[in-house]
């Protein structure tokens, strides 16, 4: 019934012997629907057969993929009347079955954008592997698929599945569904029924004023961030981990001075913590039991001639937020400063990239061992050899590869197309085509788009650090769900100010900005803020919203008041709003403002609330309840931000299909880890004006996680299945060769800390007057000492002294 939680791990052994049982309980409380009539099938029981020569009733098709064994049968072991549907699989390689609501206009039903609907239906089933699927009429594009809601349980007798859809996106007028089976075994159903969900919310108020309800607010803190953060983590317990290391200060670095604080916003105070060693440029990720596993960092700064360039450290740490202290892991294999940090769906975590102790490019792949809590010998790990940069961004795909997006730090891309897929078990890269300036998405931001079911990847903005162009306005989006997935072109990215020295002034034509933050919000948009134009330089004030559901750019957002370029860092927050922190341009000082975005939901009156939830730890597959104060339009999952360098390949946003009865929800736990990776998140619910609850923290993990493998896996439509052709891997290799001028800056000047441009914009003359105007505007240091030689020019009467 509605209301017996249903825990799901993924043991098949136990769901079956359990199913009986389950299935009495179902029918000693049948379910009601919570909209009204009428239901908006037709012939929803199978009653009237087909037309001549079908085999199907009317208005239901056979529908399904893959490679599959499958029988269709319409027989008497109905619920009603006389007649049910039944599939089964009896061999499975790949794929699904179903019978599906006929794609017609005679058969389908008809739905109103921005309405929800219940969908129900009765059923009995041998495997666990069943999934409520549904598809929608794009008045543009036809029919598509749409989404995968509940996953219901095994049951001998007669059991009602119930789930309310998404809100229905723009340009749908139609849906269909069905029950799918994805596992050897046999499911039959009958009594379908769709039915629309109550009337409309009212309008919510506005407890602002008019501008903060259109545009959100701004807050600059009065305390100041103590340490010069590089890297932002937000903690299982909503502490922020803020990691400077030297903080790209050589005389810290000098002094052994490494430094890391944690930030509470529950009373807006900052606690130092005791940091090893220097994790400036690290990678970090959060493990499925909340510590923080912190990689590599530097081990040594270029030398002042610039011959030598930044080295990488092999050290390892892992942070825990219930004693606030650092212990030591193994080593990795070697040192990889910049490293990309990404965890699998089984807990592990894989990284590629960044520099060696020598300064060259690391080609090596290293795994951190959930089970082993260690990293592996590099024998253990697959390698293809190949170098990825400098923080490449790589995402957890739904079928555990991993999608490089393009996005980087520092220089060109990959060789390629810009953006691969990598399959980790056949140690394959595969390039996608479609990203446009592929050598220009140095400091881009690439985000899994809400919800993390519909497989959508956005890269937005970038530049590089060697050419020094102005930052782009690109804004490209990929569909990995299609069976050869391209990016294609976006809407470009909104423009704002631009304070280039001599006060803010509008961006013009193709300007956009590096450094971009991409946040996800609990209503299930993007918020894009901070940047600049060119390398450590002419931060750009901006912000706007992208929603998904349309593909647009909300422009016009207010922009935080601070500068936000190369070293800052936004995220979201328990509570709803976003933290921002740093800027460290090129010429050596540290912005240690925060700043915190209130969105417009916040200023629409009272915020639902998440009065209860009966277990904080969930496992996949669970059927979770909660109890609400008063209506919501959804719920879901979000991973806690591990941000730096406008990169968090982990962050992701995963929908929660709802069971409602009045203000107890029952909430479909994905069954997929590759979806949502073991570890703690926020839980948010939504109303249906967009105003979101503050987020209970929640556990999910459990044995699907970690040693499930016989099973078949959680339902997968056919996706990128149809790549070209994979790369050839580089033969075995210790390295590959970095200038030292890889960060862009030219070592003949000054200290370490500031970095002159390896190239000045383009609008710079290329005279000693017009550079040395450009440096003193962007206030660095007058006389800076010339080390060796003066290939910028800016020492002509040769006293060794710039400028």
């Amino acid at each position: 019934m509605r209301g017996n939680i249903r825990r799901r791990a993924r043991w098949r052994a136990a769901l079956l012997a359990v199913g009986a049982m389950t299935a009495g309980l179902l029918l000693t409380a049948p379910q009601q629907a919570t909209a009204g009539p009428p239901n908006l099938l037709t012939n929803p029981g199978f009653e009237t057969a087909g037309g001549a020569g079908s085999d199907m009733p009317s208005c239901w098709s056979k529908s399904g993929w893959g490679d599959n064994d499958f029988t269709f049968a319409t027989v008497a072991d109905a619920r009603t009347g006389t007649k049910a549907m039944r599939v089964s699989l009896t061999r499975r390689v790949d794929g699904d079955r179903k019978a599906l609501v006929t794609e017609s206009t005679a058969c389908a039903p008809s739905v109103s954008p921005g309405k929800q609907y219940d969908l129900s239906a009765w059923y009995k089933s041998t495997t666990p592997d069943v999934s409520v699927t549904v598809f929608r009429r794009d008045t543009t594009a036809g029919w598509q698929y749409w989404t995968d809601l509940a996953n219901p349980p095994v049951s001998a007798g007669w059991a009602r599945t119930e789930v309310r859809t998404p809100v229905v996106p723009p340009n749908t007028d139609k849906i269909a569904w069905g029950l799918s089976v994805y596992g050897v075994g046999t499911l039959t159903t009958d009594d379908y029924v769709l039915e629309e969900v109550g009337a409309a919310p009212p309008q919510p108020g506005c407890s602002g004023t008019a501008q903060e309800c259109a545009k959100g607010a701004w807050q600059v803190l009065p305390a100041q961030n103590p340490v010069r953060s590089m890297h932002a983590v937000v903690l299982r317990n909503g502490k922020v981990l803020l990691i400077a290391g030297s903080g790209n200060d050589i005389a810290q670095f000098n002094a052994g001075t490494f430094t890391s604080a944690v930030y509470d916003p529950a009373n807006g105070s900052f606690r130092t913590v005791p940091t090893p060693v220097d994790m400036f440029c690290s990678g970090h990720v959060q493990l499925a039991d909340g510590r923080v596993l912190v990689m590599s960092g530097n081990k040594g700064y270029p030398s002042a001639d610039g011959t030598i360039g930044y080295q990488g450290l092999k050290d390892s740490f892992l942070f825990d937020p219930a004693t606030e202290q650092y212990t030591r892991t193994n080593d990795m294999n070697g040192g990889h400063w910049y490293p990309s940090a990404t965890v699998l769906g089984n807990g592990d975590v894989i990284s590629f990239g960044g520099l060696k102790e020598d300064s060259t490019g690391n080609v090596t792949a290293e795994r951190f061992s959930a089970a082993q809590g260690r990293w592996l010998p590099m024998n253990e790990v697959n390698q293809t050899w190949s170098y990825w940069g400098l923080y490449p961004s790589m995402i957890l795909m739904q079928d555990g590869r991993l999608f490089y997006s393009g996005s980087h730090t520092f220089g060109n891309g990959t060789p390629g197309t810009g953006a691969s897929v990598y399959d980790y078990d056949a140690n394959t890269i595969t390039d996608v085509p479609g990203l446009r300036g592929k050598d220009e998405r140095d400091e881009s931001a690439s985000v899994l788009l809400p919800p993390a079911q519909d497989q959508r990847v956005l890269t937005v903005g970038g530049g590089n650090n060697e050419t020094n162009p102005a930052a782009n306005r690109f804004t490209d989006i990929i569909d990995l769900k299609q069976p050869s997935p391209a990016y294609t072109a976006g809407p470009d990215l909104p423009q704002g100010l631009v304070d280039q020295g001599s006060g803010k002034r509008p961006q013009t034509g193709a300007e956009g900005k590096m450094y971009v933050s991409a946040v996800l919000l609990p209503d299930g948009k993007v918020l894009e803020t901070g940047g600049a134009l060119h390398d450590r330089a002419d931060p750009v004030f901006e912000a706007s919203f992208f929603d998904p559901v349309s593909n647009t750019y909300q422009p016009g957002l207010a922009a935080d008041p601070i500068p936000r370029g190369y070293h800052s860092a936004s995220f979201l927050l328990p509570d709803g709003r976003v933290m921002s922190v740093g800027d460290n341009p090129g010429n050596g000082t540290y912005n240690h403002n925060v700043s915190v975005y209130t969105p417009p939901y916040l200023f629409k009156g009272p915020r639902p609330q998440i009065t209860s939830v009966i277990d904080t730890q969930w496992v996949y597959g669970d059927t979770q309840r909660i109890t609400v104060n008063r209506p919501v339009a959804k719920a879901e999952l979000i991973r806690p931000a591990a941000v730096t360098h406008s990169s968090d390949p982990n962050q992701r946003f995963v929908d929660l299909p709802m069971t409602v009865d009045g203000n107890q929800i029952d909430l479909n736990v994905t069954s997929n880890p590759n979806l949502a990776p073991p570890g703690w998140y926020m839980l948010f619910a939504v109303d249906a004006n967009g105003v979101p609850s503050i987020a209970t923290w929640i556990h999910l993990g459990g044995p699907s996680a970690l040693a499930r493998t016989a099973a078949p896996a959680a339902h997968e439509h056919t996706f990128a299945d149809r790549l070209g052709p994979p790369k050839e891997n580089p033969a075995r290799r210790d390295s590959v060769p970095v200038a030292p001028s890889v960060a862009g800056c030219d070592r003949h000047y000054g200290s370490v800390n500031l970095c002159v441009p390896t190239r000045f914009p383009a609008e710079v003359k290329p005279t000693t007057r017009a550079r040395c105007d450009w440096l003193a505007a962007h206030q660095y240091p007058k006389g800076m000492k010339v080390h060796g030689s003066d290939p910028l020019r800016l020492d002509p009467d040769k006293d060794g002294r710039a400028c």
